[in-house]
Order: C-alpha cells, then structure tokens, then sequence
C-alpha cells in the first residue's frame, strides 16, 4: 500500500513542576485547555488519526483524552501506549513509528521534549527547535510508508 501518510507530532500539554515521580506529573489547568484546543484545531483542519503512539506517562495520556475529548465525534483510533516512547530519544521514537501498521494513514504520536522537536525538525525545519511549546502539534506529509518514515521523507508545518 502507497500514498500520502500524515504523521502528527505533539508534545504534552503543560504539566505540573515535578514534585515527586516525573512520570506521575498531571496536567496544569492550562494543559488541560491546550489539549482541548488542539483537539479541536484538528477537527477544523481535517485531521483524524486512525492511529496514536501515546508515551504512558500520566501528562501524556491526560494530553491525549483532551486532544481526542475535543475532536469532532467519529471512530475513535487505536491506541498505544508505549513504556518505550516515555524516554525515547530520537531513533527510538523513528523506529517506533516505522513499526506502524502500513494501513495507517494519519498517526498521531503524543510524546517528550526535546525528542518530539528533534524530530519535528527533521521534518518541519529547525524553527521547531526553539517553538516547540508544551502543547504544540506539527503536521507531517509523508509520501512513504511509515517502514521508510525519516527525516526528509515528508514536509511538515507546525500548526499552533
């Protein structure tokens, strides 16, 4: 199977400043508003992941539930949520996304800084280098199976 693949790279929304175990950390007030705002940038833009990569970290997955709580009602995506993609440095987090299923045609992958804007930069340009924000999300065009998915493999756009 061939053709156009979107790969959507997010880093969790704000979480609280670590007091106690960094996996633990919840969302902020804030984080939990940011979440619902890209949910619902998603939907006006068109984008429906089929499929997500989620960190199992606890900011990771309330950044998910937010993200998906807010979209437009349709099938919901499957979800996996990776122990590996919690610490994952940048050829990790490739290679977990080349490990997608090739029926896949939107991933949304909800991960760590910096990982998630080193890669975005593969992609996007090094402007995600210095902007990736908590909360922030970036669009990625690929024209390769997710197997091949690399930097200069797609062009993307950050989209908040």
């Amino acid at each position: 199977m061939s053709g156009a693949r979107t790969l959507l790279l997010m880093r969790h929304a704000e979480a609280e400043n670590g007091h106690g175990a960094d996996y633990e950390r919840g969302l902020t007030d804030l984080g939990r508003a940011q979440a619902d705002a890209v949910g619902r940038m998603l939907s006006r833009r068109g984008y429906a992941p089929d499929h997500v990569l989620c960190s199992g970290a606890r900011r990771t997955r309330q950044t998910l539930d937010g993200v998906l709580g807010a979209m437009e009602p349709g099938p919901r995506p499957e979800v996996d949520y990776s122990e590996e993609a919690y610490s994952a440095g940048v050829d990790t987090l490739l290679e977990l996304v080349n490990r997608v299923d090739a029926g896949v045609r939107t991933l949304l992958v909800v991960a760590h800084n910096p990982t998630v804007a080193q890669v975005a930069a593969g992609f996007v340009g090094n402007e995600a280098l210095v902007s990736y924000a908590p909360g922030t999300i970036a669009a990625v065009d690929l024209e390769v199976e997710w197997l091949y998915a690399a930097p200069g493999t797609g062009a993307g756009i950050l989209l908040n």
